[in-house]
């Protein structure tokens, strides 16, 4: 059966769905730029590297630094041992398979950096990388 189209009759596109569909691509969009994780940086003196290779970063990994007065922060918050060791412990419960990036300041004591790297030890967290400079970044940076 046909129908006649009378000319009084308008035909319109409707704006409702097409502003529904923007509104969510937005929300998506707010959404997934939120869930990078973000370094919170530490004014920390890195070590140099001559032979350093620059990796892409994991999706999911804990950052261990330690300063030049030896406090130990985990994600940029300053934490005590037995706070490191829980720590530790519920992210191995949650991913056996951790990776931790460790960030030490030239300046700090050895006796330090051996003691977090004794609580790795001691959950078998063995995906372990070290920051550094690179030779290229630090005279890129060094005052003239």
């Amino acid at each position: 059966m046909r129908t006649k189209l009378g000319d009084d009759e308008d035909l319109a596109v409707d704006m409702a769905p097409l502003i529904d569909c923007v509104f969510l691509l937005l929300i998506f969009f707010l959404v997934a730029t939120t869930l990078k994780k973000i370094d919170k940086e530490l004014p920390l003196d890195l070590p140099d590297a001559k032979a350093s290779l620059e990796v892409q970063q994991p999706e999911d990994y804990a950052i261990i630094a330690v300063d030049r007065d030896n406090v130990t922060y985990l994600d940029g918050t300053p934490v005590a041992t037995s706070l490191l060791h829980a720590e530790l412990k519920s992210r191995v419960a949650a991913n056996p398979e951790v990776k931790v990036r460790l960030d030490v300041d030239r300046a700090a004591e050895f006796a330090a950096v051996m003691a977090v790297l004794d609580h790795l030890r001691f959950y078998n967290i063995t995906n372990v990388g070290v920051n550094t400079l690179n030779e290229r970044h630090v005279k890129l940076n060094k005052p003239e």
